[in-house]
């Protein structure tokens, strides 16, 4: 099956502000950053099942290199990116930003 892939507006905002922490420690870090998180959002897409699912019907892909994750759900022929988060926060803010943002991007 083919998959098609969106990413919500709020995941622009978790994905710079990565993009800048990373560059301001090194120059070109940020960038590697952007490639890893592209890299494996192809990877979603090609087989969403490869994932697990950690909390409801979210699954969680881990970044390699990088202490992120990538949180999205399957809809159908539809994947959902909901968020980019620091492997190192709360789990419980962790599930209410994904369930406020589900609750606003149905």
């Amino acid at each position: 099956m083919i998959y098609s892939l969106s990413f919500l507006p709020e995941l622009e905002e978790d994905t710079i502000n990565g993009y800048r922490w990373y560059e301001e420690k090194t120059i070109g870090l940020g960038e590697e950053f952007l490639r890893i998180f592209y890299a494996h959002s192809y990877k979603i897409q090609r087989n969403p099942l490869l994932y697990q699912a950690v909390y409801k019907d979210f699954r969680r892909c881990l970044l390699r290199r990088f202490p992120y994750a990538i949180y999205y759900r399957i809809d159908k022929d539809k994947i959902i990116v909901y968020g980019l988060f620091h492997c190192a926060r709360n789990p419980k803010t962790l599930k209410k930003h994904l369930h406020n943002r589900k609750l606003r991007n149905p």
